[in-house]
């Protein structure tokens, strides 16, 4: 089977390569002034540049387009017609619903459609990880190619009736938890301190939400655009997500205790009270991934970010360990640490009484309030120019620490894997 990828950026050159050193043979394109250094890049790998997708839709058995969502519509009405007779045709973007009706609009009625959704980023490799397959248009001889496909890359393969049910799970898995760690990122720059040096951002916990932020904010914010405003169903979500945290922090600021513990415990109760496999963040673990020097007095939290989320999730009647089959590495942990933090009624009641009465730490959370009601408001606008400048604002607040937090996230997200 000839693949031809249109889109060699981080994603299209990792799979080129993956495909390539599987035995496969490889083409792609991407812009002209581009073609010298993917060249150098990739010929050692056998990968052929071609001048235009059009070239590349012509001869392929297998084309993937793995461009940018907002650019998809215009880059298959431009090569779709071209597109081999009965040749299988995925994407690689991460909101299937308009990539699926660009496929249907643009591409032959004789052409398979089979995508894809990796659900991990450049920084790993394809091999165990897991990959989102889709059968939307096509018969089972194509499909099987694509299983022999992905099978042979050792990928961690999850089969997905239609692309309806995976937008509504990748709204939670990704769109929301990004917003989150979004959310704490903006935080702390308008407070204008990097949480590593402060004493209430200490501990496994913290380790974690401080590395997933670095780890979101150390790549394009295009990605994370694409995810949540080109799916129609993040909005809806990201907008439960920012009512939960509004109506938590008003009762936090009206210091009413009582109301506060008996809504973070139904939501508890609901999330967390069937047999499930756990999670099981390694505490120890956690505590060695840290940026910081450890201050004599640590402080306590009241993890807002995490109590929001466990109330939206009950709001919205999700049960976030259903949507582990399309899981990425931020939304483990995210769970992780929201398991570990509703399971431990200490730490719980700890960042219960933190949050309605500890002022210290309460123009932390106004901040983090603020942020995540800017986040929404955009996401909500459909604003992505606005979110694009928000994200790389923040970014570059982050900036030189940005791969050193990269570095240590993909080595804490290996070592709990293992645990």
């Amino acid at each position: 089977m000839n693949i031809g990828m249109i889109g060699l950026g981080d994603m299209g050159r990792l799979y080129a390569k993956a495909f390539a050193t599987a035995g496969y043979q490889v083409c792609g394109c991407d812009l002209p002034d581009n073609r010298q250094k993917l060249e150098d890049e990739l010929n050692p790998f056998g990968i052929h540049i071609m001048d235009n997708g059009k070239d590349v839709s012509r001869t392929s058995d297998l084309i993937i387009y793995s461009v940018e969502a907002e650019s998809l519509a215009r880059v298959v009405a431009e090569c779709g017609p071209a597109t081999k007779y009965g040749a299988i045709v995925a994407g690689q973007t991460s909101v299937k619903t308009p990539e699926i009706e660009t496929f249907e609009k643009y591409l032959p009625a004789d052409a398979q459609i089979v995508t894809f959704h990796a659900m991990h980023g450049p920084g790993f490799a394809p091999k165990g990880q897991k990959l989102i397959l889709i059968n939307h248009r096509a018969d089972e001889e194509a499909y099987q190619r694509m299983l022999d496909l992905f099978t042979a890359l050792e990928t961690d393969i999850v089969e997905i009736a239609n692309y309806h049910d995976h937008d509504k799970i990748v709204a939670d898995t990704q769109a929301v938890t990004h917003v989150g760690f979004e959310s704490m990122g903006t935080a702390w720059k308008e407070a204008g301190f990097f949480p590593w040096e402060n004493a209430s951002y200490v501990g496994g916990i913290d380790n974690v939400k401080i590395l997933t932020t670095l780890r979101i904010f150390s790549y394009k914010a295009h990605v994370y655009g694409g995810l949540a405003i080109m799916n129609p169903y993040a909005r809806q979500q990201v907008k439960r997500y920012a009512v939960s945290e509004s109506e938590l922090f008003k009762l936090m600021i009206k210091e009413e205790e009582e109301a506060f513990r008996q809504r973070l415990y139904r939501a508890r109760d609901f999330v967390f009270h069937e047999i499930r496999k756990p999670i099981m963040l390694n505490d120890t673990v956690m505590r060695e991934f840290a940026l910081g020097q450890k201050p004599e007095h640590q402080k306590p939290n009241s993890h807002l970010s995490i109590l929001s989320m466990v109330d939206a999730w009950y709001h919205l009647g999700v049960n976030p360990y259903d949507n582990l089959i399309c899981q990425t590495p931020p939304f483990r942990l995210r769970l992780g640490i929201a398991e570990y933090l509703f399971k431990n009624e200490e730490l719980l009641e700890e960042s219960i009484l933190t949050a309605v009465y500890d002022k210290t730490i309460r123009g932390d959370d106004l901040e983090f309030h603020s942020a995540v009601r800017e986040w929404s408001s955009i996401i909500g606008y459909g604003d992505m120019e606005g979110y694009k400048k928000h994200f790389n604002d923040v970014q570059a607040f982050f900036k030189g620490r940005l791969e050193e937090g990269n570095k240590q996230s993909a080595e804490l997200i290996r070592r709990l894997m293992m645990e």
